[in-house]
């Protein structure tokens, strides 16, 4: 286990037991507002004006020794505050966890607050063995890192996998599989789609479905924070339109399921849910439509049938991620 001292007090050295203590690379930093004239400063000597999550003490966190030469560390890379297009921050535990035990090699850089520090230990030592950077810093800085004061007190900057767009040989294996699918018409909330994908995690939906439009939220920092690690358990796809690709379902085998607000049907004769009234010989296609307009009518066209959830009619819908929590539960949740 790294030793770490508390934020804003000088650390301690100790001798460790293990020959084989590891630390945190050391190597020139760059300041930021310097990208013109790429002025350095030697680790040694950090000026307190910069980032304290590109700050390295002294003598490192945990180590024996002096400091490793800066002519043979890495440079730090990137900007601690600013969100780069190619990099996702990944925030709370349980999150962090769940993509450091899928994707280790993703995670580029890892931040965390003192009280963090000593759950982090396994997740330093690969970093540190990958020559990628670790550190404790204030919670003040942390929030900075994760852009949010929502962090959980760990931060995970990450290298996002891109969303790949199916083919029809992958709707056919689905289909043959019996995987139930979930399919969002414009959700335009990060938050809603961190819910949604929280819950279909939950239930074992195996894969999302989005469209490739500039009003559909994406899998950015804001959705995999409010996902608490769902996201790591969900294959995430996207398609050009979806009023072909509930057609291209149809045709692979499936039913396509669209949530109205009004006009369908959730309740069967007897009164029971569709779900669990009789075993159904297609796999189910869950299309959700946007929280403000509902499925579009070209998608909700090419939908094998609406459903809509039954209410006391005093409002008049309900949130879309709580809408699809009850939908999944009902129309897929029960298939295992």
């Amino acid at each position: 286990m790294p030793n770490f001292s508390r934020p804003g007090s000088r650390p301690t050295p100790q001798r460790s037991e293990n020959r084989g203590e590891f630390v945190a690379p050391a190597g020139p930093v760059r300041l930021r507002g310097t990208a013109g004239d790429r002025r350095t400063e030697d680790r040694g000597a950090p000026d307190r004006r910069a980032s304290a999550a590109t700050h390295v003490p002294t003598r490192p966190v945990g180590s024996e020794g002096s400091v490793p030469s800066a002519a043979t560390a890495p440079e730090l890379p990137g900007s601690r505050s600013g969100p780069a297009r190619d990099e996702l921050k990944i925030c709370g535990l349980a999150a962090v966890r769940a993509r450091f035990a899928r994707d280790p090699a993703s995670i580029q850089r890892l931040f965390f607050d003192y009280e963090r520090s000593r759950q982090v230990g396994v997740m330093s030592k690969v970093l540190a063995q990958a020559k990628k950077i670790y550190r404790c810093v204030e919670p003040a800085e942390l929030e900075k890192i994760a852009g949010s004061i929502h962090h959980g007190g760990i931060v995970a900057v990450v290298t996002p996998a891109p969303l790949r767009t199916p083919t029809e040989d992958d709707l056919k294996t689905w289909a043959r599989r019996g995987d139930s699918l979930l399919v969002l018409d414009r959700i335009g909330n990060a938050h809603n789609l961190g819910a949604i994908a929280r819950t279909a995690a939950f239930l074992g939906v195996p894969r999302l479905v989005i469209p490739d439009s500039e009003v559909a939220a994406r899998p950015n920092d804001a959705a995999h924070r409010v996902a608490e690690g769902g996201f790591e358990h969900l294959e995430v796809w996207r398609v050009p339109g979806l009023a072909a690709f509930a057609r291209e379902l149809a045709a692979a085998g499936y039913d396509v399921v669209g949530a109205a607000t009004r006009g369908g049907k959730l309740g069967g004769a007897s009164g029971k849910p569709v779900g669990s009234a009789t075993p159904k010989p297609k796999p189910i296609a869950l299309v959700l439509g946007n929280e403000e307009q509902g499925l579009a009518p070209d998608v909700a066209a090419h939908c094998t049938r609406l459903v809509t959830i039954p209410g006391s009619g005093k409002v008049e819908s309900l949130n879309v991620s709580v809408a699809a929590a009850i939908l999944m539960w009902e129309l897929l949740g029960w298939r295992g």
